[in-house]
């Protein structure tokens, strides 16, 4: 009885491993990169807030949108860092719906006159329309000036790694997972593409597509060019990193000398007419009482 036991405990575990097996699909990079695109392009929400927006608000948004708007939404929503729950069908929704509430707003506003009316209708649909963009704009904005802050101290943390006798994937995985923020996300999917199948420079190139960082653009052609022309990557970094420091040293140099542009406006709508009142107030009263027998 023990021998048939284990004799038929043997056969159904080479029936299972036959049945994974053939039911095991076919995995191949061009489909993992897909999977890794699709991870990072497309958010999926569970919960109630994954009901799909109504249609025809994003149908009335592509009607009033330029062909290929979907593609520049996902261009935009991956220097964003593709927020959770964006999507370019619920930025189109979103701006249907602004239109609609923008427009509504507008006429509620001016609906003294027939005028008023048109003019507030036209402004609040054009508002609302546009407000969804200018919303991701701004954020594809502040993630960029983040990666653009972060990209200094990257470097350096790169070039010790490397000049310690790390490859530069393994300095690469250093940098992903000693470090935060965006620039610390671009830098896991660039080794996440590496392992699946892609080299080096197509990685590199996409992070570029992902990114409006000149400096980062920069480092990434200076890395392309040493490994065309065979120089060593340590030298190319120490140079890249020493650059970047100067750069940022350059740009705080800006910034410091836009401050007195800056504080100009301010100083002369707040500061200037309370100094106005406190030294001609005196004398204009006495002015007025001698004029005028007050």
């Amino acid at each position: 009885m023990v021998l048939l036991f284990g004799v038929a405990c043997l056969l159904l575990a080479v029936t299972l491993g036959v049945i994974a097996l053939l039911l095991r699909p076919n995995v191949t990079a061009a489909g993992s990169l897909a999977l890794i695109e699709s991870s990072y392009s497309a958010a999926v929400v569970s919960g109630p807030a994954s009901s799909s927006s109504p249609g025809w608000l994003r149908s009335l948004a592509l009607r009033l949108s330029p062909a290929g708007i979907a593609f520049r939404l996902q261009h935009r929503l991956d220097l964003a860092g593709n927020p959770p729950t964006w999507t370019p069908d619920r930025i189109l929704a979103a701006k249907g719906l602004g239109l609609l509430l923008g427009g509504g707003l507008g006429a509620l506003i001016g609906f003294q006159s027939v005028g008023w009316l048109v003019v507030g209708l036209a402004v609040g649909a054009v508002f609302g329309f546009f407000l969804p963009d200018l919303l991701l704009l701004n954020a594809g904005q502040k993630r960029q000036e983040k990666i653009r802050r972060a990209l200094p101290d990257a470097l350096d943390m790169l070039t010790v790694c490397v000049e310690a006798g790390l490859g530069f994937d393994a300095a690469l995985a250093q940098v992903a997972r000693n470090t935060r923020g965006p620039l610390a996300q671009e830098c896991a999917r660039v080794l996440q593409e590496m392992q699946i199948g892609k080299s080096r420079n197509q990685a590199l190139r996409a992070l570029t597509d992902r990114t409006t960082v000149g400096e980062l653009r920069a480092f990434v052609s200076a890395l392309a060019q040493a490994g065309e022309l065979g120089v060593p990557i340590a030298s190319v970094l120490r140079e890249q990193a020493r650059e970047m420091r100067v750069r940022r040293r350059q740009r705080a140099e800006e910034q410091a000398q836009k401050v007195p542009v800056k504080i100009l406006f301010p100083l002369v709508v707040c500061l200037f007419p309370a100094m106005f009142v406190v030294i001609i107030g005196p004398g204009a009263i006495s002015i007025a009482r001698v004029l005028m027998n007050l």
